[in-house]
């Protein structure tokens, strides 16, 4: 009689989730054992970015994000037009302010047509009628981005697994991974488990679980912190959709943009600074573990030298609310500081290399019994669906 194999996810994020997802349809007599440290599903990332499903519209042409998040915007509309999870392919626009944008917004235009999005090059009058209250000398219409309830996405995805008979542990955090010539093992809350397979997808604690296990890389997690704002509700009628302006090419955050969520909210941001712990949504949320990690580390001393004048500008934006309504001012320049609440914040799990380069794709670090998502912020939480079914094309040969 046939044992049956076991395998782990470590992370119940949207890739954590969606892998266990692919693999559980895939192979329906496997069972599956998925950690999570948090109470919750989504507790981090994937609870706490701007919604958007992105298009893949930025991304270089060939890279696992271009790929996969042009697959995986098609398999999460899917996904929540199946499973009843609330989304609206709303578009957007990415609008060009200044003559110097305008080159750098014809190339994300060339992009996106190189990666088969649905894309349109506007005039500035044009975007009026996208957009009443926003102001450009150029856009790009993309008509197949959207918004949708993440946090709902990750809790139908939990739910269909325990359905499947397939173990959620919350408040499991993994304590040591290790493997041998025919499994691997990981240790939670002080028992040891075994496993054909282990699968980690752990988010802002992803470089730390390579190194646990052993593997060796030239990289490692620094955390961003983004402030967001949310428009009150008599501003609300600022932004139709999504605004978002063209992108600094040295760096893979998308600027300050406005998003209107599913439940009608207009949230406005985020900026990107030095988060001052890994999981800390708040200034005054200080871990010295993880902040002399960040500064010990000599990636992000070259990233601090070489680009500090940007540094400065995003932590100016973070302190003073007058510089973020500068920003914003630039899309929509009606909006005024009494339109903007203080909102929640969230946190980038950002790879950098040893020499200060940022990691511009998706990661993903095998070792025999073990298979680690190592770099995998925006578009991930929009490409889940796919990278999930792309860790199970890597893992086929190890589970058949």
């Amino acid at each position: 009689m046939r044992q049956e194999k076991r395998v782990a996810l470590i992370g119940g994020g949207l890739v954590g989730l969606s892998t266990a997802y692919a693999i559980s349809n895939r192979w329906p007599d496997v069972h599956i054992d998925l950690f999570e440290k948090e109470d919750r599903v989504s507790a981090h990332q994937s609870g706490r970015n701007s919604g958007v499903i992105h298009s893949g519209i930025y991304y270089k042409p060939g890279s696992l994000k271009a790929q996969l998040c042009h697959e995986g915007r098609s398999k999460l509309v899917d996904f929540c037009s199946r499973e009843g999870v609330v989304f609206d392919t709303c578009g957007k626009l990415i609008v060009a302010t200044t003559p110097d944008e305008i080159p750098r917004l014809q190339h994300i235009f060339d992009r996106g047509k190189e990666n088969g999005v649905r894309c349109t090059l506007i005039s500035a009058e044009e975007i009026s009628e996208f957009e009443p209250h926003a102001t450009g000398l150029k856009a790009i219409h993309v008509p197949d981005a959207g918004i949708v309830d993440f946090p709902g996405v990750a809790r139908r995805l939990q739910a269909i697994l325990e359905e499947k008979g397939h173990s959620i542990f919350l408040n499991s955090p993994v304590d040591s991974l290790s493997e041998s010539s025919d499994g691997s093992f990981l240790t939670s809350l002080g028992r040891s488990h075994a496993y054909d397979l282990i699968i980690s997808c752990g988010g802002l604690q992803s470089d730390r679980l390579v190194k646990l296990s052993g593997a060796i890389t030239d990289f490692q997690i620094v955390p961003f912190r983004g402030v967001y704002y949310e428009l009150t509700a008599e501003a609300r009628h600022l932004c139709s959709n999504l605004i978002y302006p063209v992108p600094d090419p040295a760096y893979p955050f998308l600027g300050v943009h406005f998003t209107r969520m599913t439940d009608g909210r207009i949230e406005v941001g985020p900026n990107a600074v030095l988060a001052s712990a890994r999981e800390g949504y708040s200034l005054k949320t200080w871990n010295a573990h993880d902040v002399m990690e960040a500064v010990r580390f000599k990636g992000f001393r070259h990233l601090a030298r070489n680009h500090w004048r940007q540094g400065l500008t995003e932590l100016h934006r973070t302190l003073s609310k007058n510089a973020y309504l500068k920003a914003l001012k630039t899309l929509v320049p009606s909006i005024r500081a009494q339109d903007l609440i203080p909102c929640r914040s969230g946190i980038r799990a950002q790879a950098l290399r040893s020499d200060g380069s940022m990691v511009d794709d998706f990661v993903i670090v095998e070792q025999p019994h073990i298979v680690h998502v190592c770099n995998a912020p925006s578009p991930a939480a929009t490409a889940c669906l796919a990278i999930g079914d792309s860790i199970a094309d890597r893992v086929e040969s190890r589970l058949n």
